[in-house]
């Protein structure tokens, strides 16, 4: 179930552990959870892990890497991706007096060499400027990069929430392996901005995020446009006899990006049920059918 993030990146899993909801920004897991749910991913084929340094005010990153302290065997099975960049207003950063982003070459090695402390490990397999800053300078992050990849603290290199002519002023600098966007039914806006189509063009995977739309196909008070896509998904739940998220994630996995869905769950067999869905095949035109509900008309 592994796939090649691009040509000259790492294997990772089809479907990827999302932990932001680990800690306490959800679950609140102790470190025997969070334990126990990793050694169940990694039993599932789900193998890479996602995380940020500002997750759970700054504190997941050092729950998981606690969960898998002095367990080598259960780190040389997992890729860890990180994201840097974001400066919460949180106790845990008391300087930090304003949210704001920050992605100088200094900054992004500290961040590192912090997760590489809170993760418990030697190297982080891909790191992630979490968000582009309007100060960012390419080739002073480039420099970063390269530091980082000389002294094997991090293998690869990507982007989050980047725009298409982002992508490309950093990619020119140094060559980036992803770009973690949200992607959903409810979320369109890469499949015509042209994220996608980039990522094609270069040969990376995206990462997506969101991609159950937080829950809203959920809802018990679903806003109208979430009622026509799911009387959609309704239908091909039946004649696949599949659950709603299985659906949601093959209509993801279909694109030819090759699109990496997070899964954000901390239930094990919300994630199995995502494993699940890598062998289910709509149809073209039930790919559109669930377009056209989120769009309310049919394409031009």
């Amino acid at each position: 179930m592994n796939t090649k993030i691009s040509e000259n990146g790492p294997l990772f899993s089809r479907i990827v552990a999302g932990c932001m909801n680990w800690g306490e920004w959800g679950a609140n897991l102790t470190s025997d959870e969070s334990l126990k749910l990793i050694e169940e991913c990694l039993a599932i084929g789900v193998t890479t892990f996602d995380h940020a340094d500002i997750y759970g005010h700054y504190t997941t990153e050092s729950l998981f890497g606690q969960a898998i302290k002095g367990k080598s065997s259960l780190r040389e099975q997992m890729q860890l991706v990180t994201k840097c960049g974001i400066r919460l207003v949180t106790s845990n950063r008391p300087d930090n007096n304003i949210k704001s982003y920050k992605t100088t070459k200094k900054y992004i090695i500290e961040s590192v060499e912090q997760s590489l402390v809170n993760l418990q490990t030697d190297f982080i397999d891909m790191l992630l400027i979490h968000r582009p800053s309007p100060l960012m300078d390419p080739s002073d992050i480039a420099e970063a990069f390269e530091a980082l990849k000389s002294s094997g603290k991090v293998l690869h290199f990507g982007v989050s929430n980047f725009t298409t002519s982002q992508f490309d002023m950093l990619n020119a600098s140094f060559p980036l392996q992803t770009n973690q966007i949200e992607i959903s039914p409810l979320q369109l806006t890469p499949f015509i901005d042209g994220s996608l189509d980039q990522c094609i063009k270069h040969n990376v995977k995206p990462m997506a995020y969101s991609t159950l739309a937080g829950g809203k196909f959920f809802s018990k008070q679903p806003e109208e446009r979430v009622v026509r896509i799911n009387k959609v998904i309704n239908d091909l739940m039946q004649k696949y006899s599949v659950l709603a998220d299985q659906i949601l994630t093959a209509w993801l996995l279909k694109h030819p990006s090759g699109i990496l869905p997070i899964m954000g769950s901390t239930k094990i067999n919300r994630i199995q049920s995502a494993v699940n869905s890598v062998s289910l095949s709509i149809t073209d035109e039930e790919w559109f059918r669930i377009w056209e509900a989120s769009t309310g008309s049919e394409v031009a």
